[in-house]
């Protein structure tokens, strides 16, 4: 049987190599990626990173075992509700690194991000505060290893509890609200072969704006959208376009017009062919939702907006669901104002010209939510003093969301507060969910097998 076995995994390899070559005069005609060469196209392969030909998913989780962290005990199982001291629900602790070691004792956390080194396959935290970011090797998820920290480019600002990571091409890049900030750009590679912890350099610093709230990046196009920055500027605070294809010499392509707060950018594929294959904005922009073509950086146009919906407070951040349909908001404000549970409000996208109101979602606590990611079916949401709660959106459909799980950074309560979790970052292919936290800094979390 054995034989046979690997007879058909050999058969699948020689397929996929055929298929991926294949080609006519007018080019490729096929192309399947298949990034550990392991004869399973990416988008069936359940460990994308690490070859794994006979895909065994012991458990059923949707992981392959050879990228899994299988024999390795929870800092904190969940269990009866409770890792250790934090309430939990699906959820164990396999590790965590307080704020002193990331930064300083008088540290507050913020945001983070995460790098998967394409070479040794290491998964590495990228993990803002008040005093600059910390690179954290998360690849024994249980003792997760401080490898360096990039000091603020303003180290004279670190009252500023405001900084934004993301990654594209091996790269990091920095933006934060400290004066005349600008972007640090950091190259990933440089985390290897490290034994000791570093204290780095950037490898370039941006400076042709200053300050600036939040750095989104669209990495199928290798452009960085730069949020927040002065009202005073050219585009009042609106996305600036910066080309980032050559990591370490960005460019600046423009900007639109009007303060924006947060935004999603990406190719959109969704369900309205009118605009498949433009690169589209979604803005939360404050008091109202903004969609744009940014496709053309000297005349990018905007395409509608949503300028109002009920109790609004403040237009904070949403993201796409994976089938670019429907668009989950957070409201950073209505929680403190009118004395709701955390919501979260849904809107009908099918109609980029035309968008609707679908639904809003009420938590079971009165915390903030702050930062929310969609992977799959599940959305990721920073709910401050409640931590991070996952909520299944399979069912968006029928205007119904389901909360699945949760992990709670802040057991002192879950009272509307600028406290706890901040951000969440749920795309390791290892099932690693990294946390950031303001008061306690970096969780490593995992889904129960």
């Amino acid at each position: 049987m054995k034989y046979a076995f690997a007879y058909i995994t050999l058969l699948l390899v020689i397929t996929t190599a055929t298929l991926t070559s294949c080609s006519n005069d007018d080019g490729p005609t096929n192309t399947i990626v298949d990034t550990d060469n392991d004869g399973i196209p990416d988008s069936e392969d359940n460990c994308p990173n690490t070859a794994n030909a006979n895909q065994t998913d012991t458990n059923n989780n949707g992981i392959g075992d050879a990228c899994e962290t299988n024999g390795l005990q929870p800092l904190a199982p969940c269990v009866n509700g409770m890792a250790g001291i934090y309430p939990c629900n699906g959820y164990d602790l396999m590790g965590q690194m307080p704020l002193e070691t990331l930064a300083e004792a008088n540290a507050r956390g913020n945001d983070c991000w995460g790098w998967t080194d394409p070479i040794t396959n290491i998964e590495y935290a990228l993990v803002g505060s008040t005093h600059g970011t910390a690179f954290v090797d998360i690849s024994n998820p249980t003792q997760p290893r401080l490898v360096g920290k990039l000091a603020s480019a303003n180290p004279g600002d670190q009252g500023n509890i405001w900084r934004d990571i993301k990654v594209y091409n091996n790269h990091a890049f920095i933006v934060s609200e400290a004066t005349n900030y600008g972007m640090q750009v950091f190259d990933l590679t440089r985390l290897r072969n490290i034994s000791q912890p570093q204290d780095f350099t950037a490898d370039t610093h941006f400076t042709e704006f200053g300050s600036a709230h939040n750095i989104v990046i669209n990495e199928a196009s290798g452009y960085a959208y730069i949020v927040g920055t002065s009202r005073s500027g050219t585009y009042a605070g609106g996305p600036l376009f910066i080309n980032i294809q050559d990591p370490l010499n960005p460019v600046s392509e423009g900007g639109l017009h009007d303060y924006a707060h947060d935004a999603q950018v990406v190719i959109y594929s969704g369900p309205d062919t009118e605009h498949h294959g433009k690169e589209i904005l979604i803005g939360s922009n404050e008091d109202e939702i903004v969609i744009a073509d940014v496709s053309n950086k000297s005349n990018p146009v905007v395409i509608s907006t949503i300028a109002g919906y009920s109790n609004i407070g403040y237009v904070h951040q949403g993201w796409f669901t994976t089938n670019m349909t429907y668009f989950i908001l957070g409201d950073e404000l209505d929680e403190l104002q009118y004395g709701n549970n955390t919501r979260s409000l849904v809107f009908d996208f099918s109609d980029l010209d035309n968008p609707e109101f679908h639904m809003e979602y009420l938590g079971p606590t009165t915390a903030i939510d702050h930062n929310g990611y969609v992977k799959n079916d599940t959305f990721f949401q920073a709910n401050y003093s409640a931590g991070v709660r996952f909520i299944d959106v399979s069912s968006l459909e029928a205007a119904s969301m389901t909360e699945i799980g949760f992990f709670d950074t802040y057991p002192e309560n879950n009272s509307a507060n600028f406290q706890g979790a901040w951000s969440v970052y749920p795309y390791f292919s290892s099932g690693n969910i990294v946390v950031s936290d303001i008061d306690r800094g970096l969780f490593v979390i995992r889904k129960q097998d």
